[in-house]
């Protein structure tokens, strides 16, 4: 299938922004309405024009766990080097009243590029999101990942990676990660291909507790490895499923800390141009810095158009 990159099909994705639009107007409206100072009259407005937040906030949250095996190259591998920019800005003014303003600003930039020059491959992914409601900040994320993955079409091949990234929404800022693996291809066809990865990584994180001026910092060292499976099932509909693990020892906590996450993606194409992308990824922590879920998920679907 004529894909380059899977993680960039889902950049206008309706159900998402349905999804993510309704967690953040029900934080609005139960957590933190007080904070943002926006009055009764206020949160009757934004209550009335939902359905134009929809068309208004194209956001994400990321996971703990960046999902590398979609940003890869797939087929179109003559093309040495491929860059891809997605930025979007969004600005609200909507009032109850003169003196109860509601102000929305928030905008979203995706900066992608790979780099395969020969026997090496080069990759950089970022990606950041910010909203403010009147004067303050509701949602700022960002990251920036950078990886070299050596001998790459190699059976057995090697990589490095550093990364930074932030989270203010769940508290996470910095978190800083650097580190490496080995890729093993057990099976590489036209069709299909099954690999695993054995790697370790230096993590830091700084997070603050929910609701609390008190902030928490961690660094180990961790496990990390992953198994990717990914089929051309038909000439239409494409399969890729990776699966993360990932255990380090706390000695804050005198104890292993483990995170395991799941990408299943489902591409089905419609014509030469337009494709119909499936998104499910769920994360699960079974011991968070901070008291905050320990399981996140999501299901985005949406069309792509390919050039």
């Amino acid at each position: 299938m004529d894909y380059i990159f899977e993680t960039f099909s889902n950049s206008h994705c309706t159900w998402y922004i349905i999804h993510r639009t309704f967690n953040l107007l029900k934080f609005v409206f139960r957590s933190k309405i007080q904070k943002l100072c926006i009055s009764s009259k206020t949160k009757t407005v934004l209550k009335r024009h939902f359905f134009l937040f929809l068309l208004l906030l194209p956001f994400y949250t990321e996971g703990q766990i960046l999902n590398i095996e979609r940003s890869r190259l797939q087929k179109d591998t003559s093309k040495v080097f491929l860059f891809k920019a997605n930025a979007g800005l969004n600005v609200y003014n909507r009032s109850a009243a003169a003196d109860d303003p509601v102000n929305l600003f928030g905008y979203n930039v995706d900066l992608n590029a790979l780099y395969y020059p020969g026997k090496h491959g080069y990759m950089f992914i970022s990606k950041f999101d910010y909203l403010k409601i009147n004067d303050s900040d509701f949602l700022n994320f960002g990251m920036v990942h950078a990886r070299a993955n050596f001998l790459r079409e190699e059976a057995v091949n090697y990589e490095t990676f550093v990364q930074y990234s932030f989270d203010n929404f769940r508290g996470l800022d910095p978190r800083w990660i650097v580190g490496g693996s080995v890729r093993h291809s057990l099976i590489k066809t036209k069709k299909l291909s099954f690999l695993y990865g054995i790697g370790g990584m230096y993590e830091f994180e700084k997070w603050q507790v929910p609701n609390e001026e008190q902030f928490i910092e961690v660094n180990f060292f961790k496990s990390s490895n992953y198994i990717s499976v990914r089929a051309t099932i038909n000439e239409y509909v494409d399969f890729n499923m990776v699966n993360y693990y990932q255990v380090g020892y706390d000695r804050s906590i005198s104890g292993f800390r483990h995170r395991i996450s799941n990408s299943t993606i489902l591409n089905t194409k419609l014509t030469e141009k337009f494709a119909i992308t499936n998104t499910f990824e769920i994360s699960y922590e079974d011991r968070p810095i901070v008291p905050i879920t320990n399981v996140i998920y999501s299901f985005r679907t949406g069309l792509s158009l390919n050039f």
